[in-house]
This record gives C-alpha cells, structure tokens and sequence, in this order.
C-alpha cells in the first residue's frame, strides 16, 4: 500500500508522475518515491519520508530531470517505519526497479533464502525480497519477463506490482494478484496505476487488469497475459470521471465538500430507482427479482464505517421480516460457518477493493452461500465484477479519508433494499408507497439538516481540551452512535466510544465526570422514555450532555444538558438524517484541534492488505 503510478511516455514523465502521486495523496500515505530511467542502463530513484512536498523538494534539489519512463508509488508503512530507506521503488543491482502496493506473505523465508544466495538488503519492507527475487533469476541467465513469471510464483499474498529494467527503457511490465492495477490509454503514452484518479489528467480510457493478469507496456503498445503467458484479452472503457470532479473548490478540506454534497449523492443514488410508489428492483441486477424472491436470509459483510451501515440495515431487514446478520468481514473468515438456506450475501464498500470484504466473499462463495449482492461506489471494482448482483450508490468521487457520503449513500441503497425485502408479506403495499414518498423528500431533509452547521461548529469548542468522549444512542441509533464515534476518532484522534445506552450501567458509567462529553442521539421513537432515562444517569453524575434530538421529543437544555434539535423525519429515514449532525461534529472538533482532516495518521482510504 497505498498507491502507484507509471508512464511510459512521448515526453518527459516526471510532471506526470509527480500529478498521479498528488492525486493518490487521500488514499493516504507516510512516504512517497519514483524511479525514472533518464538514460539507457541508468536509474534516477529520489525517495523522501514523510508528505508529498518532501518528495518535491527532492526532485528540485536535483536540478532538471527528464525521462520518458518511470514509476512513482505512496507507501502505507507495512513492513518498516516510514524512512527513506523503506520507501518505494526498491531497486536491486541498479538495474530493476520495482513498486508494490499490498503484502508478500511469507516474505521472511523468502529473505532468508536469497541472503542464502549473496542478495543483499536494504530496507526492511516485504516488497524488496520481490525485486532481489526477480534479479536473482535474472542473474542466472533469465529473461526480465521469465523472471518476473517464476517470482510471481514464489510468492504468497495479494499484491499489485509495477516494474522496471534499466537497460529497457519505454517499458514498464505491471502485475496484479489481489490488489486493483489499472492500464490507461491515453494519446501521449500509456499509464499504469493502482487508481484511475491517478491519471484522470492524462485520460479517461482505461482497462482494468484481471487477477492473473501481467501487462507489459512499451511505446508500441501493450499485451496483456496470464502467468503462463497466454494472451488474455479485456475491454477497454471510458470512465465517467473528470479532472474537475476531484478538484476541492471552494471548501476548506474535501471531507468538508463531501458532507455538503450528501444531499445531491442522496439524490443521484435515487434517480431511476423509485417510481411514485414504487422500488424497481431491477436497480439490484436483471437478476434481481428471481434472487430477492428466493432468498431466506441475509449475511451482511463489511469494515469499518461500511459494517455501520450494515448494523442499519438490520433492523430495517429484520423489520420486513427477513432474517439478517451482520459481521466484520475480516471475522468471517476466521471460521466454520452452517451455511443458511438460500442466503443472500451483501458486501458494502466505497472502494470495491477492500481486501478483507473480497477474502469474505470469496469465503462465503465457498462455505456455499446461494448468492451475492454488492453496494458499491466504484464501477469495475474488484467487488463488483466478483458479484452477482450489484447497486452503484452514485455518491461520485469521495476523496477524504473518512467516509460521509459514501455512508449515507450505502443506507439509501439498504433502505431501497428493505423495502423490496418487505414485499414478501402482502400487507405492505400501503407501507412501501409511504417508503417512497419519505425517500423521495431525503434529499430535502439532508439539505435543512446541513444548515445546522454553524450551531454545530460552536458545540465543537467544548471539545477544545477533551481527549475523550462517549456516544449513546438506543435501537436503530445504536451503528449511528458508532459511526459518530469512529469520525470523531478517525479525524480528530479523540478517544471516542459508542455504547447502546443500556448498556451504560454495566460499566461504562464509570468513566463519566464533567472532563467527560457525552454525545447522544434522540430520536421520537419507542425508545425514547428510557433513552431519556439513561440522559439522567449521566447528568445525576455530573456528565455534560450533547444531545441531538428530534424536535418532537420536548427535550430541553438545563444543568449539564444541551439539547439541539434536528428537523423532525419518519423513523424509517431518521438514522440517515441523524448522521449528518455527527459528521459535523467530528470535522469541526479536527479544525479545532488542527488535524490534517482529509488524510488522518496512519490511516488509509483504500485498505488492500489484510
């Protein structure tokens, strides 16, 4: 991890390298790198810990630079701490070059082996044992390509790779196992890259690599083929995305353009998926209709803000009468699982190339489970070719590190879903035409609910000198307390739990005192009475509340208790607009505490390693 860019180019490659490391920058990063061949049998590799302008400052002290081949990469520490030494691209004898986003499993045996053999080491990374593993069998009287296929052989684990051969320059050999690679076509060169913004600049037409695949791309083109060197063949496409979608505006951090663009994602992911009363399932797959009336159980799987979502999702699921679990998909592998009758499996993820979500559903393929379904923010994703069944959410580019809209597009799609899951029981046609007219007025209650933000933005500096906080929320709210939870510490690094509220005397009350903020979400619902009830727990103990609260439960601000009121929704939509208040809450806790709000330490958008 986390990002990799390469060209083999017409004209100078370092402005095209250095445009593609600054567009991977929100997958995250701790240190960035390139390679280019400025002349026949000769690597310039400059490297730097630390942010992109690191990199940059590298490149100017090295006066002019030009080359018509190279590669760049943003690492993720995996192996190593992020120094120069461990950044990527790793080179071995000076003459191949190679980046790496993803794991080489048993790359300690690996190393042991070839300093077995006289291969000398450099960094402490799992990817240099790659590239001394590929000149190793070059040394030996293999060609560059004959080395790469025997390498790739050797190894074990997901990974996507971009390679170079001093004495080859106009050529750039990638290979992808497990983590996405995409070829771009453009008019001056061609492109390789883990991400299709990396190179959006340079064009818009791209193939998207198969699991298998290896490119090898020179100036008269390219050829795609398996590990055994058969010729594969794959589409190419045009891809919907433009320079100036990714651009940030006027807004302050893209995590902020993104809350303010829920709204309008709200909307996109409905267009031409209701009608006046109705859900048109066909918006699942052709498939859709066949596979939704046979299924008898849902098996929800997903990571971090996206298992939130599936928390949701449950009890709307459940409500309509369908039986439905949710797990971490990193857990679901860890063991047996009895296989339910005609079980739907749902994977959610903003990337598609959540490696832990892949692993699941390929796990869940295999322990037999009847169908899939994914939710998914990314065309062509991993996810989305391996499914059978799948529901674009249309939030469009989502570039902080954090997910919002992507979020709150995933529960639409689980409402939609809900809803068609709820015609199983012919009593409920009345109830989906309510359903539709509730979705069709979300965009509008996202829109009044973002207004509370200046309000939000004074809450925020009670947060000034806090480490710690709690959230509370009963039922439904419970994920939403958690998602609350996760932003606040994902971007500001405050110390964040979430709890269902009846929970809060079996232990948690304990860390309640007047240097503890407790942030809590109060829908009018069935829970509400007890709700309130847990709200006097913390006051009696001298807890300052925070409570988000729908205008209709009459909840009022008094000692150790401020209330702001959301607009009053139906229930069935209430989770959704409930989570905007939040995500406001957690960005203007980072301004205060002066966070780097789109790229948070340590963390990384697209997560492709287990």
């Amino acid at each position: 991890m986390c990002g990799i860019i390469g060209a083999v180019s017409s004209s100078n490659v370092l402005p095209v390298l250095l445009d593609g490391l600054k567009r991977l920058e929100y997958r995250g990063y701790d240190s960035s790198g390139l390679a280019i061949i400025d002349q026949p049998g000769k690597f310039l590799r400059l490297r730097a810990p630390g942010k992109l302008v690191e990199l940059e400052r590298t490149v100017s002290a090295n006066g002019d630079i030009d080359g018509l081949t190279g590669i760049a990469h943003t690492r993720w520490a995996t192996h190593g701490p992020p120094t120069e030494q461990n950044a990527h691209p790793h080179i071995s004898g000076d003459r191949i070059a190679l980046v790496c986003n993803g794991i080489v499993e048993n790359h300690e045996d690996l190393r042991i082996w070839l300093t077995d053999e006289g291969m000398e080491f450099q960094s402490e990374t799992d990817t240099e044992v790659i590239v001394n593993l590929i000149r190793l069998h070059m040394d030996r009287g293999t060609d560059f390509m004959s080395a790469i296929r025997t390498s790739i052989k050797s190894l074990k684990g997901a990974f996507a790779l971009g390679i170079l051969h001093a004495d080859e320059p106009g050529r750039i050999i990638g290979v992808r196992r497990g983590s996405p690679l995409i070829v771009g076509i453009g008019e001056d060169g061609i492109y390789l890259a883990s991400d299709i913004s990396a190179m959006i600049a340079q064009t818009r037409k791209f193939i998207v690599l198969e699991n298998g695949d290896i490119v090898d791309i020179n100036r008269g083109g390219m050829e795609i083929t398996n590990l055994d060197g058969q010729v594969q063949h794959r589409d190419a496409r045009i891809s919907d995305l433009t320079p100036q979608s990714m651009e940030i505006g006027d807004y302050r951090h893209y995590m902020e353009k993104e809350i303010f663009e829920q709204g309008q994602a709200v909307s996109d992911t409905l267009e031409g998926r209701i009608t006046a009363s109705r859900v048109l399932e066909a918006c699942f797959g052709t498939e859709a209709d066949r596979i939704f009336n046979r299924t008898e159980n849902i098996q929800i799987l997903a990571c971090g803000t996206s298992y939130h979502a599936g928390l949701v999702a449950k009890y709307w699921l459940e409500d309509a009468g369908m039986p439905c679990q949710v797990e971490i998909a990193s857990e679901f592998t860890s063991r047996k699982h009895p296989t339910p009758n005609n079980c739907l499996v749902i994977t959610l993820s903003q990337s598609g190339e959540t490696i832990d979500t892949l692993t699941a559903l390929d796990y869940a393929k295999q322990c037999g489970y009847a169908h899939s379904l994914a939710i998914c923010n990314v065309p062509d994703s991993s996810l989305v070719r391996n499914s059978e069944l799948v529901f674009m959410t249309h939030a469009g580019p989502e570039i902080g590190v954090a997910s919002t809209k992507a979020f709150l597009t995933q529960l639409v799609a689980l409402r939609l879903l809900s809803i068609v899951m709820a015609r199983k029981d012919p009593s409920t046609a009345q109830d989906e035409a309510d359903s539709i007219r509730e979705l069709r007025e979300l965009p509008a209650n996202v829109e009044s609910t973002l207004k509370m933000n200046s309000t939000i933005q004074e809450i925020a500096q009670q947060f000034a000198d806090k480490q710690h906080a709690l959230f509370l929320a009963r039922g439904i709210h419970f994920p939403i307390a958690l998602e609350g939870a996760l932003k606040l510490k994902e971007i500001s690094y405050v110390h964040a739990e979430a709890y269902a509220a009846g929970e809060l005397k079996h232990g948690p009350l304990a860390l309640v005192d007047r240097d503890m903020p407790v942030v809590s979400v109060a829908p009018n619902d069935t829970q509400l009475d007890k709700l309130k009830s847990n709200i006097e727990e913390v006051r009696a103990r001298g807890g300052k509340l925070i409570v988000f609260a729908d205008s209709e439960t009459r909840l009022s601000s008094r000692e150790n208790l401020q209330v702001i009121n959301v607009a009053s929704v139906e229930s069935s939509i209430a989770p959704i607009i409930f989570t905007i208040p939040l995500q406001l809450l957690a960005y203007h806790v980072a301004l205060i505490k002066g966070t780097d709000i789109d790229k948070p330490r340590n963390l990384a958008k697209s997560v492709t390693v287990e």
